[in-house]
């Protein structure tokens, strides 16, 4: 997409890896919302596990740095501000960098927005309460889609005119700025506010990174080629000392490199496979 064209949100399609975040996180909400009326001791008590409380962090319950990113307000606006610019931003994102870079930038900046949070919040003048929510992952998504399609402008519903993008990030900037002046610096307010420089900190580290070395690749399975080349390695070494203890030269049949060499008659004019 050219930087200067206008984007226009439609519905996109349901689908990916937007799709399974939006379910898990409206999931989690409303499984949290049915306990509440059935058994309000317990449902209060996995919001306050989940949610991200620098006390709690301190006593070892660091899971709160992934968890509180979909623990919700009861409040279904919020909730709902949050799903809303995952499926309509998120899915423009997703199409860019693939369903796996998108789970991990929304999972690795709710995780970066909550460890700096909580470091902050130890100075004592800032970062008080707790925090919850997809606020800073949705603001990291923004920042995302940004930094892809600068000077293009985007159609908002239900404004009827166009709005660079740039502006739409500096007021959200300037709304979760006030909200967190408002609230006496609160946590809450801060992790979201973070958000936004944790979706710089993905693209200008781990996006650019990865698109100068080629696709996102799967860790997993870089251990997995480097075992077998090594399994590889080391029954070469060991045809070579059973060639040698049976008073054969492994150089006749091995080049330098340790490939094959090819036979010196073929038979039927067949091709030697090294």
């Amino acid at each position: 997409m050219r930087r200067d064209s206008t984007f226009q949100f439609g519905l996109p399609r349901f689908q990916g890896a937007v799709r399974h975040i939006v379910l898990l996180n409206f999931g989690i909400w409303l499984a949290l919302m049915l306990l509440w009326v059935v058994d309000r001791p317990a449902a209060g008590l996995l919001m306050v596990g989940g949610s991200l409380d620098p006390v709690a962090v301190k006593q070892g319950w660091v899971w709160q740095f992934l968890t509180y990113a979909f623990i919700h307000p009861p409040d279904p606006r919020y909730l709902l501000s949050v799903l809303v610019g995952v499926y309509f931003i998120g899915s423009s994102v997703e199409e860019r960098i693939g369903p796996r870079a998108f789970i991990q930038l929304y999972l690795g900046s709710s995780i970066l927005a909550g460890v700096v949070g909580f470091l902050l919040s130890m100075t004592g003048h800032v970062g008080s309460g707790v925090a919850m929510g997809g606020g800073a992952a949705a603001n990291a998504i923004l920042m995302v889609f940004y930094l892809f399609y600068r000077g293009t402008s985007i159609y908002l519903f239900p404004l009827p005119f166009q709005i660079p993008v740039q502006w739409v990030v500096i007021g959200f900037g300037i709304l979760e700025g006030a909200f967190f002046i408002l609230s006496n610096f609160g946590l809450f307010y801060l992790v979201s506010l973070l958000g936004l420089g944790a979706g710089y900190l993905w693209y200008r580290f781990a996006w650019r990174r990865a698109s100068l070395l080629g696709p996102i690749r799967n860790p997993f399975a870089d251990l997995r080629n480097n075992y077998y080349r090594w399994k590889r390695r080391r029954a070469a070494k060991k045809f070579q000392v059973y060639m040698r203890k049976h008073g054969q030269d492994p150089k006749e049949y091995f080049d330098e490199y340790g490939n094959f060499r090819p036979p010196d008659d073929k038979k039927d004019g067949g091709r030697w496979i090294n």
